[in-house]
């Protein structure tokens, strides 16, 4: 088949049946998320651009003009560390390895309008990064602060907090630790609520990656309570969502991160074991720091926090539990009533207070804290809380924080997990930053019109140093400032990827643009994405960062939805040997090599069949197998029928109950339905199921007629008059069910649906054609089986015209032979019956 696929791809690209109209009478956008181009395609891409490619092929036959582009994420850690890896450069490794990419998706015989292609790493592309960076920036969500940043130890750049997993790089799985650094920032979190909004107008989206969301955005509502440096009597504010145990403070947890902690034991004599602390705190995972189990350690800061409430003096420590991104950075810890205080309090000798007693309704012991083993975080009533006392602690929250707003000392706020998006990188390949650093004008955004900012090619050192690289290449860092002419700086850092990945559905549907990233006209007259594909592994990443930059030109005018997507459909990895398959760890099925050798039609049903989207799919050595034999014999049974295909409808004969043509009619209809059905459902496993098994239908039908035939010739002359005449009403139903099954055929094995399309006489392609639909008169059959049970025991099968009324199958029941054997002798209490689908007999030998 490969020479049949060779011959079908050039003649698509050819005629360029792919290219998008413009603009669209009837709009579908279909998107895949692009490639990391950082070596050679495996399976598991074959996957999710497979399942982009049917969406696309399917929505093109029911009459849609579809959009289906494609691009290269060109740009960050995964091209250079692989380009590091091979002795290349960045450029040389990523250009070769879209060529190679480019190839194998057209090999697949993938539908893209390569018209539009996009690649991040081209200026024309990364202009548009930069113009974006500077419309942030005047709009005030692009700032630069000195803070604690993720510090991957193998990349050696720094990290967005969505880009550590489990305390390591989510790309080379070095441990991450903490550094501080003057960063760039994109203020998401101006747009927190709004992404957690929006998620309730998203019913496409799967309800696990809503959740996922949900969690990373992370909403909680308290208040910040204004506690006092004793010795200075300035002002900070602690967040709480515990308000209600605000009397029960025994000592406050700063976290080593935090602004403070810098500068809370300076000039005292605990001044260098602190630093000390911190240092050696900030050297260790976050996860490992947070976790619930394990030992907390900190240390006594020699200073004291005054409590509004109670006008206790208590002690201030450095606790490695705590985080300097929550809150304000540093909570008020009350171990009475939270485990982790408790644990920390126990081990430094620090007072415990309960200030929540059970309810004496529950039955527990009142708390006595010399007796204590664990804190008590279950709700009960309020004590030693004075005007409180008494009251339910869930009550007692909202009137606490009623008397620190009514006194002064606090105020109702709302406080997010999610926090500014760092978009700084010490590394080489990717956008440069379009921002000078003047030392008599500050930070100066580069002029629209000197846009893009160019990345130098030349750079031969370009492998991470632990900062920025273009740092030290002379002829980008040294510029002269756009508002005075004076000498500066540009800045050094490179963005983000995500970034890259933020707006690239937009270039799409403007991929020539040079005067603007996109036409807003254009845009809108796509957006939003109907069906966007990829792995689930980007939920609290990509999917995050595309919905805030989506918004932020919905805010500019630019755009005139507020979701970039309606449809999100994420899939499975694909393993061999139980580990994920990979390009940069050499770990994979090779798309070219296994095309080449099996065909595109095979490598597409492989992937579609093996396992349901959503799942992952473990990849075998006789996983083509199957798809392969269910190839081949399509083509075969065509070729031995190419005469008897049909695209007319069957007479009236074919809607008889005609024995074999009336059930492969039925047959049919159902087919067509289900894969209809399931291709809207994103289910193509089960649609290709269908599909094999109306094959066997098929071929059962050409054997039933066959012996019929045989039987007639050699049976003795008939009267006509009385017996059906062979040959057209049947044969007609089978030709027809033929015709059809070719435009079925056509999202999943394109190759195959178009040369059979080809051979049954049509000039056009298939894809041109409207996709059929089913007879919904013909999708069930005139009789259905029902089982018969005897006290839940299954004793006999019932066949009878759908629709029977039920006291004729109740009296077909008992009359049953089989039954009477176990109904002999025995009362029959009762019979049940389930309409359609079973009848259960009660019988009892008293």
């Amino acid at each position: 088949m490969r020479e049949v696929e060779e011959r079908w791809q050039k003649w698509w690209a050819e005629r360029n049946i792919y290219r998008t109209p413009e603009p669209p009478k009837k709009k579908y956008y279909v998107l895949e998320m692009f490639l990391y181009p950082s070596g050679d395609m495996h399976m598991g891409h074959a996957r999710n651009y497979t399942i982009g490619d049917v969406m696309y092929r399917y929505r093109r036959m029911q009459g849609f003009d579809a959009l289906h582009p494609f691009g290269w994420d060109a740009f960050g850690l995964p091209a250079e560390n692989a380009a590091i890896k091979h002795g290349n450069h960045p450029a040389d490794w990523t250009y070769s390895s879209i060529d190679l990419c480019r190839r194998n998706l057209n090999l697949l015989g993938i539908s893209y309008d390569w018209d539009r292609e996009v690649t991040t790493a081209n200026p024309d592309y990364y202009r548009w990064n930069q113009w974006l960076f500077i419309k942030f920036f005047e709009r005030g969500l692009a700032y630069r602060k000195e803070a604690y940043a993720n510090w991957c130890t193998g990349c050696q750049t720094v990290l967005a907090n969505e880009q550590v997993e489990e305390g390591v790089c989510y790309r080379c799985k070095s441990p991450v630790e903490k550094r501080k650094l003057t960063q760039w920032f994109f203020k998401i979190t101006e747009y927190a609520q709004r992404l957690l909004d929006g998620l309730e107008r998203l019913p496409g989206w799967p309800e696990n990656v809503k959740t996922m969301q949900r969690n990373w955005i992370g909403r909680s509502e308290g208040c910040e309570v204004d506690f006092v440096l004793a010795d200075t009597g300035e002002k900070f504010p602690i967040f709480t969502t515990r308000p209600d145990t605000l009397y029960g403070v025994t000592f406050m947890a700063l976290a080593p991160d935090a602004p403070l902690a810098e500068t809370i034991a300076r000039g005292t004599e605990r001044e260098k074991e602190v630093r000390d602390f911190i240092q050696g705190v900030l050297q260790r995972p976050e996860i490992e720091r947070t976790a619930q189990t394990g030992d907390k350690e900190g240390i006594f800061t020699g200073k004291y926090a005054t409590n509004p409430l109670t006008g206790d003096n208590v002690p201030i420590y450095i606790a490695d539990f705590v985080l300097g991104s929550y809150g304000t950075g540093m909570i008020m810890a009350v171990p009475a009533h939270d485990q982790r205080d408790f644990e920390f309090a126990r081990k430094y000798k620090i007072p415990i207070k309960v200030v929540i007693q059970p309810a004496p309704a529950t039955g527990h012991q009142p708390l006595a804290t010399d007796t204590m083993t664990a804190a008590w975080i279950d709700e009960g009533i309020m004590t030693n809380s004075r005007q409180f006392d008494g009251l339910p602690n869930l009550e007692g929250i909202g009137k606490v924080i009623d008397y620190l707003v009514e006194k002064g000392i606090g105020r109702r706020v709302v406080n997010y997990r999610l926090k500014d998006w760092l978009v700084s990188r010490q590394r080489y390949w990717g956008t440069p930053i379009p921002m000078i650093h003047c030392p008599t004008c500050g930070v100066v955004p580069v002029p629209e019109e000197d846009l893009p900012v160019l990345l130098p090619r030349n750079v031969k050192d370009y492998r991470p140093k632990g900062k920025s690289v273009l740092a030290g290449v002379e002829e980008f860092i040294n510029t002269t400032c756009p508002k005075c002419g004076g000498k500066a700086t540009r800045d050094p850092d490179t963005m983000d990827t995500f970034v890259d990945s933020s707006w690239y559905y937009l270039r799409y549907t403007d991929a020539h643009n040079d005067r603007l990233p996109f036409a807003p006209d254009r845009a809108n007259r796509w957006l939003p994405i109907d069906d966007y594909i990829g792995g689930i592994e980007h939920a609290c990443g990509h999917l995050i960062f595309f919905r805030f930059f989506h918004k932020v030109l919905h805010d500019m005018g630019m755009l005139a939805t507020d979701e970039p997507n309606t449809r999100l459909h994420t899939h499975g990895l694909v393993s061999l040997e139980g580990r994920v398959m990979s390009s940069s760890k050499r770990i994979g099925i090779w798309v070219g090599d296994f095309t080449e050798e099996h065909g595109a039609d095979v490598a597409r049903l492989a992937v579609l069949f093996a396992a349901p989207p959503d799942k992952g799919m473990d990849w075998q050595a006789d996983t083509p197998i199957g798809v392969s034999r269910f190839i081949a014999r399509v083509y075969t049974l065509f070729q031995d029928n190419l005469k008897a295909v049909s695209f007319d409808q069957p007479p009236a004969a074919g809607h008889q109950p005609l024995a074999t043509s009336h059930y492969l009619y039925i047959r049919l209809n159902q087919t067509i339905k289900k894969v209809l059905d399931d291709l809207e459902a994103f289910q193509f496993n089960t649609a290709i199921a269908a599909l094999m098994e109306f094959l066997n239908d098929l071929t059962e039908y050409q054997s039933a007629r066959a012996q019929e035939r045989k039987s007639a010739s050699s049976a003795p002359a008939l009267d006509h008059s009385t017996t059906r005449p062979l040959g057209h009403s049947e044969d007609s139903v089978f030709g027809f069910a033929l015709g059809r099954l070719i435009y079925l055929l056509a999202p999943f094995t394109p190759h195959l649906a178009e040369e059979l399309w080809r051979q049954t006489g049509h000039t056009d392609s298939i894809i041109e054609q409207r996709l059929p639909d089913y007879d919904p008169a013909a999708v069930q059959f005139d009789q259905v089986e029902i089982p018969v049970q005897v006290n839940g025991k299954l004793r006999s099968r019932l066949m009878v015209a759908r629709g029977l009324p039920e006291e004729e199958i109740r009296k077909l029941a008992l009359a049953d032979t089989r039954i009477q054997e176990y109904t002999k002798g025995q009362n029959v209490m009762k019979v049940i019956y389930i309409p359609n689908r079973l009848v259960n007999i009660v019988v009892s030998s008293d």
